[in-house]
């Protein structure tokens, strides 16, 4: 069965910096692409960013510049650096799993995460 665990969100204040890391289990993930959304209230689940196996990654505008992705292929896990931070990323993140890249369409989606919540406060 697989699994993707998220960890690492929390309470940040604004310029702030959490990282991210999500587990993936249940059988290999080294040619999957990897990637990040994200879901404010009332709003719809956002692309944030991805990553290939090889490390080629891809971004969302808003987080360009800010956040970075990695991943660890041993250990079938991938993080999300987030660096100055902002109220307007005050989200649950979640972690998802893919073939078709850039993987910015929630419908590319094999595999998603439960999510954690990321809060900055201003």
């Amino acid at each position: 069965q697989v699994q993707l665990i998220e960890s690492g969100g929390g309470l940040v204040q604004a310029g702030g910096s959490l990282r991210l890391s999500c587990a993936a289990s249940g059988r290999a993930f080294s040619t999957d692409l990897m990637g990040w959304f994200r879901q404010a209230p009332g709003k719809e689940r956002a692309f944030v960013g991805s990553i290939n196996w090889n490390g080629l990654t891809w971004y969302a505008d808003s987080v360009k510049g800010r956040f970075t992705i990695s991943r660890d292929n041993t250990k079938n896990t991938e993080y999300l650096q987030m660096n100055s931070l902002k109220p307007e990323d005050t989200a649950v993140y979640y972690c998802a799993v893919g073939r078709r890249p850039p993987m910015s369409d929630p419908k590319d989606i094999n595999y998603w995460g439960k999510g954690t919540l990321v809060t900055v406060s201003s």
